[in-house]
């Protein structure tokens, strides 16, 4: 089995439990703001910033305009009054604290390191959340360097988004790099613009009916094992 030098994390929903991170704040702020929180709340904000995320991806919006807008959207159809981009600002600050690992995240961190190879983050989140998370969490010693999209000017899976990683990483072989990431479009098509190898976390063990074929494909981080 071929074996990797440079292991590229994306971080939502392949190192980090989003998910919960995500409940958990949005449970929080409607606390802190007097709202009742509730599953159906949930699922329709999750609904709405699937679709403000595309349109993001499509370049019909701006990240500025996405985070604040999809508070805006959802506090209509609650009923709610509040300031989207102060609760926005609120909302960032406390997903940021969600640094909960996906199963697997530490263990396989803790054993590229342990074999002298070295781990880096790329990430199309927003720069304050993945900033806090990565600094206060349990795998902030293992990780060499982190490159957030916001931050470089261009997000996975545009080349130029991977030419500005790699750059900052130590010059090495290309095909000593491997990424790992959960989402096809950015993270394995992105791979594939980069000229890297690719492995799909696929936890969920959803068919893969898009053109964008990865290197490999796992269901459990502890499957990289055999890449160390």
């Amino acid at each position: 089995m071929k074996k990797y030098e440079i292991f590229l994390f994306d971080a939502d929903d392949t190192l980090f439990d989003y998910d919960l991170a995500e409940r958990n704040a949005l449970k929080t702020m409607f606390e802190y703001c007097g709202f009742n929180f509730s599953e159906n709340a949930l699922a329709m904000y999750r609904e709405i910033n699937s679709k403000v995320w595309k349109d993001y991806d499509d370049g019909n919006i701006s990240k500025e305009e996405l985070q604040p807008l999809r508070f805006k959207i959802l506090f209509e159809k609650i009923g709610v009054n509040y300031d989207s981009e102060i609760f926005n600002q609120k909302y960032l600050v406390e997903v940021g604290k969600g640094g909960y690992l996906i199963n697997g995240a530490l263990e396989i961190c803790k054993k590229i390191i342990s074999c002298n190879k070295k781990i880096y983050i790329v990430s199309n989140g927003v720069l304050l959340t993945q900033k806090t998370r990565i600094e206060y969490s349990a795998i902030r010693e293992y990780i060499t360097d982190f490159f957030v999209s916001e931050f470089i000017g261009y997000q996975k899976p545009n080349k130029l988004y991977f030419d500005y990683v790699f750059s900052h990483i130590p010059k090495i072989e290309k095909d000593k790099i491997i990424i790992i990431g959960d989402n096809l479009l950015h993270d394995i098509a992105g791979g594939i613009n980069a000229g890297i190898d690719t492995c799909w976390f696929n936890k969920s063990g959803y068919a893969n009916n898009t053109e964008i074929k990865p290197t490999y494909e796992i269901k459990d981080l502890n499957e990289l094992n055999i890449f160390v």
